[in-house]
């Protein structure tokens, strides 16, 4: 089984703009998500995954970490998308939309299968279940627990989107109306095990100190990084999620005084006042 590795930021690009793809890892985006879904009209989706598997291909075995958007199952469009971008340069997949913990086994299932014939160790791939409706958000633990490929998975709710539409909740900046969700689906993977979950939302382009706000929030409740939609945001959650000098500093030092403190039998240490 694949090793899940820890991604402050992964950024979408794409998957019919091949220019962008090249360019991309060039903005420091711990991951890059191409996109089969949303940002791929329809009469595209076909030649897209074509060069999403060239783009695998070419920028894969260094940074950034490779992942890609498929289309949610319902549009009978996922299983060619598996069979087309499986590769050993594949980290994860990200499955839109997901309601029950049967869309993983069923996404688990596919990718077994094409790993197996692209002569793949099965379970090298993971698997990123989006939590996009109120059903889902229901079901996170369960849905978490599905298919030991889950990781990075979380919850979000951004201006606009699906999860707002599901809900009905009126979108601010401040986040209010989403703090709990983020927190419910927070807990379910944190129980179920699933690591590094990842969550996003920010879809206002220029508002960098409203993004600052939201990751820094995020952060505070235990998320690990943000998926996000535009290279202006990288440098700033990167910052967020990264830890200060002043933070290795402390942990170095605690560290320092716990070992201090056991080489003489001891076992309780004071330390910066805690």
């Amino acid at each position: 089984m694949a090793t899940a590795r820890p991604l402050r930021t992964s950024m979408y690009v794409p998957g019919n703009k091949e220019d962008w793809m090249r360019k991309a890892p060039q903005y420091g985006s711990d991951a890059l998500i191409f996109d089969l879904e949303d940002s791929v009209p329809v009469p595209n989706k076909a030649e897209a995954r074509g060069l999403v598997r060239k783009m695998l291909e070419e920028l894969g075995g260094t940074k950034p970490t490779l992942t890609v958007r498929v289309n949610r199952l319902e549009t009978g469009l996922t299983g060619g998308d598996l069979e087309a971008i499986t590769c050993p340069q594949l980290y994860c997949v990200l499955v839109p939309k997901v309601e029950s913990p049967a869309d993983v086994v069923e996404v688990d299932n596919l990718l077994s299968h094409f790993e197996r014939n692209a002569g793949m160790e099965v379970g090298a791939i993971l698997i990123d279940p989006g939590m996009e409706t109120a059903t889902s958000i229901r079901l996170a633990y369960e849905i978490a627990t599905a298919s030991p490929r889950v990781a990075h998975m979380g919850g979000s709710g951004g201006k606009g989107g699906d999860t707002a539409r599901s809900i009905g909740f009126e979108w601010t900046p401040e986040g209010l109306e989403t703090l709990y969700l983020k927190s419910k689906v927070l807990i379910d993977v944190r129980s179920a095990g699933v690591p590094y979950p990842m969550s996003g939302g920010w879809m206002d382009i220029h508002n960098l100190d409203g993004l600052r706000a939201l990751a820094i929030q995020l952060k505070q409740l235990g998320y690990t990084g943000m998926h996000l939609i535009h290279p202006s945001h990288v440098p700033v959650v990167n910052e967020v999620f990264s830890p200060s000098p002043q933070d290795v500093k402390h942990w170095q030092g605690l560290v320092a005084a716990m070992e201090e403190m056991r080489a003489t039998g001891g076992a309780a240490v004071t330390f910066d006042g805690d």
